[in-house]
């Protein structure tokens, strides 16, 4: 499993806002979409990525106003991004190697989707769900 089938079968859909946004509107499409972070574009082009955390540090914290805040003020442009070969064990790494929870697939600088350590979590239950099934086959099987 690589990073281009986990989207597959997740859907890539990516949830975004544009940088010159006020962090105001980022926070209620976060609310509404109901997640923790928006991939930040500039046109197509994967520019950022603010996130509930950014929020919280970088306005809340700084007693700024979210209303007259832009986007591209509080963004995190470091981005750590991976390829649509990666592996779902390279994914893992890389997310807990950078301590981050969301993890844009890119290829030639264009956004193919998002990963998120939810995601991960729940093939790899689903994984080791479907290696029990397997096992319990194997060594009790039936009529």
């Amino acid at each position: 499993m690589n990073a281009k089938s986990i989207l597959e079968d997740k859907g890539t859909g990516v949830r975004s806002i544009g940088p010159d946004a006020t962090v105001f509107e980022a926070v209620r499409l976060m609310d509404e979409y109901k997640v923790g972070a928006l991939m930040v574009l500039d046109g197509d082009q994967l520019v950022g990525i603010i996130s509930e955390r950014d929020y919280t540090r970088k306005v809340v914290l700084k007693d700024r106003s979210s209303k007259s805040t832009q986007v591209s003020e509080i963004m995190t442009c470091d981005l750590v991004q991976i390829s649509p070969d990666a592996s779902l064990e390279e994914c893992m790494a890389v997310m807990g190697q950078n301590r981050v929870r969301h993890l844009p697939v890119t290829d030639e600088g264009k956004i193919l989707g998002v990963i998120t350590s939810t995601d991960l979590l729940i093939l790899s239950l689903n994984q080791k769900d479907h290696i029990i099934q397997q096992l319990e086959q194997y060594i009790a099987p039936g009529p």
